[in-house]
């Protein structure tokens, strides 16, 4: 388990391996693609982050429509990680509220859409509050 996301975040399942995943069909998820940019670390940096109403609709592993930038920023199709986060009782909108709440947290470059954080810092502590 991976937590993602601000403060205590998702609890995601995995990280896994791309290339030997297969896609649950009729799953309605939030999922993170990752890779490691230092592969003796266990550090994972993420790259793209998306939401679906099935997993296996989303064509796992490599025909998905930004597959080819996600093996491009992590150098290797073997390079690439997916964690998956199926949110209880979640509708297509809590999916897309935290998929847009994840963008905004780690700037995945292999999103097109990108966000800017809702909340500020001092109200979370990260800066003093005046």
């Amino acid at each position: 388990m991976i937590r993602l996301g601000s403060l205590a975040g998702y609890p995601f399942e995995g990280p896994r391996l791309l290339a030997g995943w297969t896609a649950p069909a009729g799953v309605a998820a939030v999922y993170a693609i990752t890779c490691k940019p230092d592969p003796a670390r266990e550090r994972h940096a993420v790259i793209y982050v998306g939401a679906c109403d099935d997993l296996a609709a989303e064509r796992f592993p490599f025909k998905h429509p930004r597959a080819a930038s996600w093996i491009k920023r992590a150098g290797s199709k073997w390079q690439l990680y997916i964690s998956v986060y199926e949110v209880p009782g979640g509708t297509a909108g809590h999916r897309e509220q935290i998929t847009r709440e994840l963008i905004a947290t780690y700037h995945p470059t292999c999103n097109q859409e990108q966000y800017q954080p809702t909340w500020k810092p001092e109200w979370i502590g990260g800066e003093r509050a005046r």
